[in-house]
């Protein structure tokens, strides 16, 4: 059904799939609606042009070495929630320049205090040193909220690529050790299937900018035991315990392999009770996502939404 639902619906620019709760329980249900224009790329220049971000960089303390945060800070405001964003790059490659532009949207238009996490590549910096780079972020950020005008009560990750991986799996030890449980998470063509199971839909999806051979070289670079290979951390489609995680937006690209990465994680998300908004973009690649315009504007308003004040 589901698969049949994803597949009759590309025709669309985006869905959104809706989960409500019964009084017999959980139900699922896919409910189509037209979204708000989308953000132009022109808008969201004359945004950045208007709104005055503090850049800085910052070296911490990571896990197996320092690691360099950037801070992108709205110099008119205070209060603001905390995002943390990871950049792609297959575990193995991306930088903190690769976070700049979508890191600087977020910052202008929630706005919100965003910190890019340089954390530690594959191969000489395997699991678990990505994910505990991501916790030293998030304590860190608390730690210094107050001095750059921040709320440490609210907080989201954001992640493309690798990066949604290391955004998921901070969620999960963000709730397992008490620092600040996330607000929410939002989840770019997310890697996350380190057995490869579901790549099948996804090669039937037509123009690919990313290869089977690609997928393996960085699973085998960031998870090379195969213990690490089923960890929840590293591998959140064999997680069990998902309804604890925080709610959650699934941006697929329709042209991408790890399409059902994505998609099979909303619906076991759902499935655990977790509010969830899946959306997949036709006529994108796997690396365009990142920089698609109706993509970046549903990470904006699903931000704004779950990291308003109460």
């Amino acid at each position: 059904m589901w698969r049949a639902f994803f597949d009759s619906t590309i025709r669309y620019d985006r869905i959104v799939l809706s989960k409500v709760r019964c009084l017999s329980g959980y139900r699922m249900y896919a409910k189509f609606r037209l979204l708000k224009p989308p953000l132009s790329l022109a808008h969201s220049a004359d945004t950045l042009m208007k709104a005055r971000l503090d850049i800085s960089d910052i070296t911490i303390a990571g896990h197996a070495q320092d690691i360099m945060l950037r801070s992108f800070n709205p110099c008119a405001h205070s209060g603001m929630p905390i995002v943390l964003y990871f950049h792609g790059g297959g575990f193995v490659k991306g930088s903190l320049n690769e976070a700049s532009k979508p890191a600087s949207l977020i910052a202008a238009r929630i706005p919100a205090w965003v910190i890019a996490v340089g954390y530690s590549l594959a191969p000489e910096f395997p699991f678990p040193a990505a994910t505990e780079d991501a916790h030293l972020a998030l304590e860190w950020a608390v730690d210094s909220a107050r001095e750059y005008r921040a709320d440490s009560n609210r907080i989201a990750a954001v992640g493309h690529d690798a990066g949604g991986n290391i955004a998921t799996g901070l969620a999960a030890i963000a709730r397992d050790r008490g620092v600040r449980r996330l607000s929410g998470q939002a989840l770019l063509a997310p890697m996350l299937d380190p057995s490869m199971t579901r790549l099948v839909e996804g090669q039937r999806s037509g123009r690919n900018d990313l290869a089977p051979e690609d997928c393996a070289r960085s699973y085998r670079a960031y998870l090379p035991s195969a213990n690490h290979r089923i960890h929840p951390y590293a591998a959140p489609l064999e997680s069990r315990r998902l309804s604890t995680l925080p709610p959650t937006l699934i941006a697929t690209a329709e042209q991408d392999l790890v399409r059902g990465d994505g998609e099979t994680y909303a619906r076991e998300l759902i499935t655990a009770g977790v509010p969830v908004e899946m959306t997949r973009h036709g006529g994108v690649c796997h690396g365009e996502l990142i920089s698609h315009a109706p993509a970046l504007n549903d990470v904006v308003e699903f931000l704004r939404k779950r990291l308003a004040r109460d």
